[in-house]
């Protein structure tokens, strides 16, 4: 079974740094359920003991843990070496995108991870090598809480866990059942886990030059909060997201002239 990456919770908030300067308007005129999905309840009940762990996961885990391992693993590991183990270790997340994709009717994006998983397992040695970008099969994850989203599953309250980050109750389960796909279900404990100590440690080194961007915000807590849902957003909508429009009376009074 693949277990979590220990270090989304830096992880998901630099991604979405970048993620918001992609946010392009696909429909001049959104309908109502795709409102409902970007301007959903932030929910936050537990946010005194999330912004605990949030302290412990960032100032004790990854400044003595997470991030020194990053920094060795970027200075002392070859390139080629880091890509090979890398691409090995996503190369599983392939079959979980296929089953996602066609629960969500993506059929196209189906067939662009089965595509991605025969062509890598096969060619690229079990994964080592990622053949299918080379023929432009990009690599494009989808998790079953993305499913959930697509169905108008509620994103539920907002999370900090320990060692892995933000998440949300539907997201939470949405991870619990990807780990029920195979391969990821036939993988022991002690692989499992390593795969994931793989891709975390690779992300963690791979955004060291980004983290100053963390590091200056007024409030890393609701940086890394907003960020997460942002990301989550830019997912759900595959990099597409439609652009809400807000008319001046949906603002009510309060900008309204004394």
């Amino acid at each position: 079974m693949v277990h979590r990456l220990p270090t989304r919770f830096l992880t998901l908030s630099l991604i979405a740094i970048g993620v918001s300067q992609h946010v392009i308007a696909a429909e001049p005129e959104p309908e109502p359920e795709v409102i409902s999905i970007i301007d959903q309840n932030r929910s936050d009940p537990f946010e005194d003991i999330n912004r605990q762990m949030w302290d412990f996961n960032y100032d004790v885990l990854d400044h003595y843990l997470f991030r020194p391992t990053a920094v060795f693993y970027r200075d002392n590991i070859p390139r080629p070496m880091k890509n090979t183990i890398y691409n090995a270790a996503t190369n599983l997340d392939e079959p979980s995108s296929v089953v996602n994709n066609v629960l969500q009717g993506n059929t196209a994006d189906a067939g662009n991870a089965f595509g991605r998983f025969l062509i890598n397992s096969t060619l690229g040695l079990f994964g080592l090598f990622d053949v299918a970008s080379q023929i432009g099969l990009e690599k494009k994850h989808d998790q079953f809480g993305e499913v959930l989203a697509v169905y108008g599953v509620e994103a539920g309250p907002y999370l900090m866990l320990p060692a892995y980050g933000p998440t949300t109750f539907r997201n939470e389960f949405g991870d619990q059942v990807d780990k029920l796909y195979f391969p990821a279900a036939n993988i022991g404990f002690i692989p499992g886990l390593g795969i994931s100590l793989i891709k975390g440690i690779h992300i963690r080194a791979e955004l060291i030059e980004q983290e100053g961007m963390l590091n200056d915000a007024l409030d890393p807590y609701t940086f890394v909060k907003e960020a997460y849902y942002q990301n989550r957003v830019y997912d759900i909508y595959d990099g597409n997201v439609p652009e809400v429009e807000f008319d001046d009376e949906d603002f009510g009074d309060d900008f309204d002239d004394d």
